[in-house]
Formats: C-alpha cells, sequence, structure tokens
C-alpha cells in the first residue's frame, strides 16, 4: 500500500499543577482554549473539542501519525503554558501537572465524548476532579499508584 492513512482519535485529561483554578475566568479559559487549539494545528492533530475549566482541559483530537503521545503532550503543556503566562500577575505562576491522561476514542463514540466535553462545567459541579480521572482510569483499564497520579 503506498499510502499511510490513520485516524486515531485520543481524549486528553490533564490538570494544572496541584489543580490550581488558574483559569477560573471565561476569558482565560478563552485564550488558553485558543492557545490549545492553535497549537494541535500546528502539529497536525485537529481538535474536534477542546474544553477548558478552571483546573484542567480536555482534548479531544485526532492524532497525527507521525508523532508520538508523549511528544503531542509536551508540545501542548509547554507551548500553552509559556503562552498564558503573558496575560499577567494572575498566571504568572502557572504550571500543568506532570502527568497525563491519553485514552483512544472509537470514530462511534466521538459525538458522545464531544458532549461530554462540552458539558464540563456542569459535569464538576457535582464530581472533583480527581474522581472524574480516577473514574476515566477504571473504565479504561488502567492501573496507577495514588502516591503518583496529583501533583
Amino acid at each position: 500500500m503506498p499510502q499511510s492513512l490513520a485516524n486515531a482519535l485520543l481524549h486528553v485529561v490533564f490538570s494544572t499543577k496541584h489543580r490550581t483554578p488558574f483559569l477560573n475566568t471565561p476569558e482565560l479559559r478563552g485564550t488558553m482554549t485558543g492557545y490549545l487549539v492553535g497549537t494541535l494545528q500546528n502539529i497536525d492533530c485537529p481538535s474536534l473539542i477542546v474544553g477548558v475549566v478552571e483546573d484542567h482541559v480536555h482534548i479531544l483530537c485526532n492524532l497525527s501519525r507521525t508523532i508520538t503521545i508523549a511528544k503531542f503532550v509536551e508540545e501542548l503543556k509547554t507551548s500553552s503554558s509559556a503562552r498564558i503566562k503573558e496575560e499577567g500577575a494572575a498566571v504568572k505562576d502557572f504550571y500543568w501537572q506532570n502527568g497525563y491522561g491519553a485514552f483512544s476514542v472509537s470514530q462511534s463514540n466521538v459525538e458522545v465524548v464531544k458532549t461530554y466535553i462540552a458539558n464540563q462545567e456542569e459535569h464538576h459541579r457535582t464530581v472533583t476532579f480527581q474522581e472524574e480521572y480516577r473514574r476515566f482510569l477504571e473504565r479504561h483499564g488502567l492501573a496507577w499508584d495514588e502516591r503518583y497520579v496529583w501533583d
């Protein structure tokens, strides 16, 4: 086959360091969304939806066949962290947590995941980030150590 094709859909979740609510205004969340969408475009991983809440993000995108998941997340975090710090004193100490969650999504579940991400603010009125993340890990059959999953 002379052509390489891929449809690798990825749901990525990561938090601010110590889940500090740096992104606590609609303006900062909008700015961060813009940075993330732009970075995704630049690394050839077009976004299907990006959801930013005050202390974490959810991203559904098509992962390029030429980048590793680790490099993909590194690019997102490095670029967006540097850019958001330009927004003023309130975010000068902004950092992302060290880790991340990356979960495969089947084409048949794209609309469900998009709806889930779009409803994050409402969802987090009753469920904490930690509860949500543990559920993701359980649902995807991943083992984790509580000592290292939160920073």
